[in-house]
Protein backbone atom coordinates (compact mmCIF):
# COMPACT_ATOMS: atom_id res chain seq x y z
CA UNK A 1 0.00 0.00 0.00
CA UNK A 2 2.64 2.20 -0.37
CA UNK A 3 1.09 7.30 -5.23
CA UNK A 4 0.36 8.55 -8.33
CA UNK A 5 2.85 10.73 -10.13
CA UNK A 6 2.44 14.21 -8.77
CA UNK A 7 3.41 17.57 -10.07
CA UNK A 8 4.54 20.49 -7.94
CA UNK A 9 0.91 21.64 -7.51
CA UNK A 10 0.16 18.37 -5.72
CA UNK A 11 2.80 18.94 -3.05
CA UNK A 12 2.42 20.70 0.28
CA UNK A 13 4.88 21.43 3.10
CA UNK A 14 5.12 19.19 6.15
CA UNK A 15 7.46 19.83 9.06
CA UNK A 16 8.89 17.13 11.27
CA UNK A 17 9.92 18.37 14.71
CA UNK A 18 12.63 15.84 15.56
CA UNK A 19 15.64 15.44 17.84
CA UNK A 20 17.89 17.36 15.45
CA UNK A 21 15.44 20.25 14.90
CA UNK A 22 12.74 21.05 12.37
CA UNK A 23 12.89 19.43 8.94
CA UNK A 24 10.59 20.41 6.07
CA UNK A 25 9.41 17.99 3.40
CA UNK A 26 7.18 18.42 0.37
CA UNK A 27 4.52 15.73 0.57
CA UNK A 28 1.75 14.31 -1.53
CA UNK A 29 -1.50 13.65 0.29
CA UNK A 30 -3.28 10.31 0.03
CA UNK A 31 -6.67 10.95 1.63
CA UNK A 32 -9.05 8.75 -0.32
CA UNK A 33 -9.27 5.02 -0.95
CA UNK A 34 -7.68 5.20 -4.41
CA UNK A 35 -4.79 7.39 -3.28
CA UNK A 36 -4.10 5.26 -0.22
CA UNK A 37 -4.23 2.05 -2.27
CA UNK A 38 -1.81 3.43 -4.88
CA UNK A 39 0.57 5.04 -2.40
CA UNK A 40 4.13 5.14 -3.68
CA UNK A 41 3.80 1.98 -5.77
CA UNK A 42 5.78 1.75 -9.01
CA UNK A 43 8.09 4.64 -8.07
CA UNK A 44 11.76 4.16 -8.84
CA UNK A 45 13.02 7.06 -6.73
CA UNK A 46 11.96 9.61 -4.15
CA UNK A 47 13.90 12.81 -3.50
CA UNK A 48 15.33 13.20 0.03
CA UNK A 49 12.94 16.09 0.81
CA UNK A 50 9.79 14.40 -0.53
CA UNK A 51 7.25 12.02 0.91
CA UNK A 52 3.63 10.98 1.16
CA UNK A 53 1.20 11.64 4.00
CA UNK A 54 -1.66 9.16 4.26
CA UNK A 55 -4.79 10.48 6.01
CA UNK A 56 -7.18 7.74 7.07
CA UNK A 57 -9.88 10.21 8.13
CA UNK A 58 -10.24 8.76 11.63
CA UNK A 59 -8.22 6.90 14.23
CA UNK A 60 -7.95 3.22 13.35
CA UNK A 61 -5.47 0.34 13.26
CA UNK A 62 -3.39 0.70 10.08
CA UNK A 63 -1.42 -1.92 8.16
CA UNK A 64 0.81 -1.01 5.23
CA UNK A 65 2.84 -3.11 2.82
CA UNK A 66 5.44 -2.60 0.11
CA UNK A 67 3.93 -4.63 -2.73
CA UNK A 68 4.89 -3.03 -6.07
CA UNK A 69 6.97 -0.40 -4.24
CA UNK A 70 10.52 -0.41 -5.59
CA UNK A 71 12.16 1.92 -3.08
CA UNK A 72 12.83 1.36 0.59
CA UNK A 73 10.93 3.72 2.88
CA UNK A 74 10.70 4.83 6.48
CA UNK A 75 7.09 4.82 7.73
CA UNK A 76 5.95 6.93 10.67
CA UNK A 77 2.64 5.94 12.26
CA UNK A 78 1.11 9.15 13.58
CA UNK A 79 -1.65 10.02 16.06
CA UNK A 80 -4.41 12.51 15.23
CA UNK A 81 -2.54 15.36 16.98
CA UNK A 82 0.59 14.80 14.86
CA UNK A 83 2.60 12.85 17.44
CA UNK A 84 4.66 9.99 16.02
CA UNK A 85 3.67 6.72 17.70
CA UNK A 86 6.27 4.53 16.03
CA UNK A 87 8.65 4.44 13.07
CA UNK A 88 9.33 1.46 10.83
CA UNK A 89 12.73 2.08 9.23
CA UNK A 90 14.15 0.71 5.98
CA UNK A 91 11.15 -1.23 4.71
CA UNK A 92 11.83 -4.02 2.23
CA UNK A 93 10.90 -3.15 -1.36
CA UNK A 94 8.29 -5.41 -3.01
CA UNK A 95 7.45 -7.15 0.27
CA UNK A 96 3.91 -8.23 1.10
CA UNK A 97 4.73 -8.37 4.84
CA UNK A 98 2.19 -6.38 6.83
CA UNK A 99 3.67 -3.38 8.69
CA UNK A 100 1.24 -2.51 11.45
CA UNK A 101 0.65 0.62 13.49
CA UNK A 102 0.22 -1.30 16.75
CA UNK A 103 -2.51 1.10 17.95
CA UNK A 104 -5.15 3.34 16.38
CA UNK A 105 -3.50 6.08 14.31
CA UNK A 106 -4.82 8.72 11.91
CA UNK A 107 -1.82 9.25 9.60
CA UNK A 108 1.18 7.52 8.08
CA UNK A 109 4.14 9.46 6.72
CA UNK A 110 6.36 7.73 4.17
CA UNK A 111 9.79 9.20 3.41
CA UNK A 112 12.93 7.74 1.81
CA UNK A 113 14.67 5.04 3.86
CA UNK A 114 17.28 6.45 6.20
CA UNK A 115 15.43 9.74 6.74
CA UNK A 116 14.15 8.91 10.23
CA UNK A 117 17.63 8.07 11.48
CA UNK A 118 19.20 11.05 9.69
CA UNK A 119 16.86 13.60 11.27
CA UNK A 120 16.19 11.81 14.56
CA UNK A 121 12.49 11.16 13.96
CA UNK A 122 11.35 8.79 16.70
CA UNK A 123 8.36 8.10 18.91
CA UNK A 124 7.21 11.47 20.29
CA UNK A 125 8.41 13.55 17.32
CA UNK A 126 5.71 15.91 15.99
CA UNK A 127 4.43 16.41 12.47
CA UNK A 128 3.00 19.77 11.39
CA UNK A 129 0.84 19.98 8.28
CA UNK A 130 -2.31 21.88 7.37
CA UNK A 131 -4.47 18.72 7.52
CA UNK A 132 -3.13 17.44 10.86
CA UNK A 133 -5.42 18.20 13.77
CA UNK A 134 -8.34 19.21 11.53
Amino acid sequence: MCASTAGAADLSPLTVEAASGNHTFQVEIADDDAGRAQGLMHRRDLAPDRGMLFDFGRDQPVAMWMQNTYISLDMAFVLADGTVHRVEENTTPLSTRSIESGIDVRYVLEVPAGTARRIGMTRGSKLRHEIIGK
